[in-house]
């Protein structure tokens, strides 16, 4: 049987990790929130009126293809593919390439900064086999003008980081909605998982600062991480409404396989 993703594979796992998944979460919410396209989200108006699933299932589905058998796992790809021509048509304009080749791109960088964090830092070799993996999402989804090496896609990430980002009327509205959504405590812990995880433009424009409180908790965490605490622990930052998703997102490796 044929795997999008190879078995033991290192993007398996990075995203066969709830706590790993969670700070791809996290990264993502802020730099949704930046984007210059973001008012494309806005458009269908799923984004604002739940910002906090709009994301998550972003990120779910992204996780889904990786443990995708490669028949099931294109096919989905082709899905998404079709829901975004479906909106163009609905509002009579096409999507920017370089919109699509940015939220690309920071699945690629937040699965490596998420897992860096965490657990420990990803070899050269590594890095390349999840930059790989999404190249071939983008790829199937016929995104033109893709790098075509790991080398390569880190002076373009640099490129759309300086390029596609701005802090605009959507930024606001987007960081007022998560409040909102996740309460007073969650909220600070999201700002406390993006300082760690996002990088310096994105840090600088939503003026979140360098220091996070979580730094120094990390090493702890990753003694705990195989104690009941750290059930807690995965599922302080989304609503209890997101409980059995969480469960869920720990892949042990017997069991990878999505059917």
């Amino acid at each position: 049987m044929e795997y999008f993703v190879p078995n033991h594979s290192i993007v398996r796992t990075i995203w066969g990790k709830a706590d790993t998944v969670l700070f791809i979460f996290a990264g993502a919410a802020a730099e949704f929130a930046l984007n210059k396209a973001v008012d494309w989200l806005y458009f269908t108006g799923r984004l604002p009126a739940d910002p906090l699933g709009r994301l998550f299932s972003t990120v779910e589905y992204a996780r889904q293809i990786v443990f995708a058998e490669r028949a099931s796992a294109e096919r989905a790809i082709d899905t998404i593919t079709a829901i975004h021509a479906a909106v163009e048509a609905k509002r009579g304009v096409a999507i920017p390439a370089w919109a699509y080749r940015d939220v690309l791109y920071l699945l690629i960088d937040y699965a490596i900064r998420s897992f860096e964090a965490l657990e420990r830092p990803l070899t050269t070799a590594e890095k390349e086999e999840v930059f790989d993996v999404f190249a071939r999402v983008g790829q199937r989804m016929r995104i033109p003008d893709l790098p075509s090496t790991y080398a390569a896609w880190l002076v373009v990430r640099q490129q759309h980081l300086a390029a596609d980002l701005e802090y605009s009327r959507f930024t606001a509205d987007l960081y007022q909605q998560y409040r909102r959504h996740l309460g007073p405590l969650r909220y600070w812990l999201l700002l406390q998982a993006q300082r760690l995880v996002v990088p310096a433009p994105v840090r600088e424009l939503l003026r979140l600062g360098t220091w996070s409180w979580l730094r120094p908790v990390v090493p702890i965490y990753r003694q705990i991480q195989h104690l009941s605490l750290s059930r807690w622990v995965k599922g302080a930052l989304l609503p209890s409404e997101y409980k059995a998703q969480i469960e869920a997102l720990d892949i042990e490796p017997p069991r990878l396989s999505l059917r």
